[in-house]
């Protein structure tokens, strides 16, 4: 991200606002979107490539499933790739999460088990995806609403290590680190304190 870009403050687009953000262009640093809203084509698609004439954009994914044992779903990670590409957005990044069981997507953003054997796959699943675009990715640290029983690794140690094994980056959700510590009783400045 450039350093004009840095010192505005950007949103995250949502599809009602998009007619009115077209329409009077406000004065922002940046617009996020969800690329699986814009890999169909047609007017979303063309509206956002307008926008970039006006705005830096990033890209924050929602349906890699960087977390699941059923591995990637390369045809969606070729379509995602595809328009980086075409848009050359200033960041790429996706949640640490799953959402794909047995051939099955939800809706939802899972969580994953914090163990070494998730730790493998996700930084594998991080990589392939690295590999596709040509570029390193954030990785979105999750609320968490429940724990798994034989997680071995804090989140915070989880995400650092993520880090260290594939070169990505980090994009530090804090509003996530209070719902989680709130959630668990955990204080959010010494979660912080282990990243």
């Amino acid at each position: 991200m450039d350093q004009k870009a840095r010192r505005r403050t950007g949103i995250g687009l949502r599809t009602p606002h998009l007619p009115e953000v077209l329409a009077t262009r406000p004065a922002l640093g940046w617009l996020e979107v969800h690329p699986e809203n814009y890999l169909c084509g047609g007017r979303l698609r063309r509206s956002l490539f307008a926008l970039r004439n006006n705005y830096p954009i990033s890209l924050h994914a929602v349906g890699l499933s960087l977390g699941s044992a059923d591995g990637l779903d390369r045809e969606h990670l070729a379509r995602i790739a595809e328009l980086a590409r075409e848009l050359d957005p200033i960041l790429v990044s996706e949640h640490l999460s799953f959402s794909t069981v047995q051939g099955r997507f939800t809706n939802d953003l899972l969580p994953l088990p914090y163990t070494e054997e998730a730790l493998d796959l996700v930084s594998a699943h991080i990589q392939l995806v690295q590999e596709h675009l040509g570029r390193s990715i954030l990785i979105e640290n999750p609320s968490q609403y429940l724990r798994w029983q034989h997680s071995t690794v804090a989140e915070p140690e989880f995400l650092s290590e993520l880090v260290r094994r594939t070169g990505c980056g980090l994009l530090c959700d804090v509003n996530n680190i209070f719902v989680t510590c709130r959630n668990f009783g955990l204080d959010p400045v010494t979660w912080l304190g282990g990243i």
